[in-house]
């Protein structure tokens, strides 16, 4: 379940995690894309913080707006939009539950839908989707969530900056997938999904 606090603290933590990883999200990004994804994940985070440091938030769905804007208006690239589009879904959904499975599902539809995308096609909801799998069914585990982007390597990418190598990147991770993982990392680690 999603608190003021929990959700703060997940944020904090994926922006610690996008920090200490950034050059390693842009390596992975190299061979497939522009070479860009950590930097500009990284400049998403810095965004993301200094909104929530300087804006009153006193909901769950205050705080998913709130990154929301900032992820839309500083990230380049793709990761900028979609992680945009999922968190102002999640804001949307969390208008009604603090539940974090209906509002996680809310934020991979929006991805979907804005990436006109769906799972198996090498990016984020390569994460996302067995992310979500495995909390529907009680088994999120962190090896769940690396095998996920574990098992990107084996994906031709039909989506994105990626589908122009094609079967080239096939035998890399997707940089989108990763980052998610360390979202929900942050999310465990948070403590939202503790009962």
């Amino acid at each position: 379940m999603f608190t003021v606090d929990n959700l703060k603290k997940t944020l904090q933590l994926f922006k610690e995690k996008i920090d200490q990883n950034k050059d390693y999200l842009s390596e992975l990004d190299t061979p497939i894309g522009d070479g860009d994804h950590g930097n500009n994940m990284a400049r998403g985070m810095e965004a993301v913080s200094e909104s929530l440091g300087s804006k009153e938030t006193e909901t769950i769905q205050d705080i998913f707006k709130v990154t929301a804007m900032a992820l839309i208006s500083k990230v380049g690239g793709a990761s900028g939009p979609l992680y945009g589009t999922a968190m102002m879904e999640m804001a949307k959904a969390s208008a009604t539950t603090a539940e974090a499975l209906p509002i996680l599902e809310a934020g991979l539809a929006g991805i979907e839908k804005r990436g006109n995308s769906k799972p198996g096609e090498k990016t984020m909801l390569d994460e996302w989707a067995p992310a979500i799998d495995a909390i529907k069914s009680d088994t999120l585990t962190e090896a769940t969530l690396k095998a996920a982007v574990e098992a990107t390597k084996d994906i031709a990418a039909t989506k994105g900056r990626a589908s122009y190598v094609g079967e080239r990147s096939i035998g890399h991770i997707d940089p989108g997938a990763m980052s998610s993982m360390y979202f929900f990392q942050s999310l465990m680690e948070a403590g939202v999904f503790d009962e």
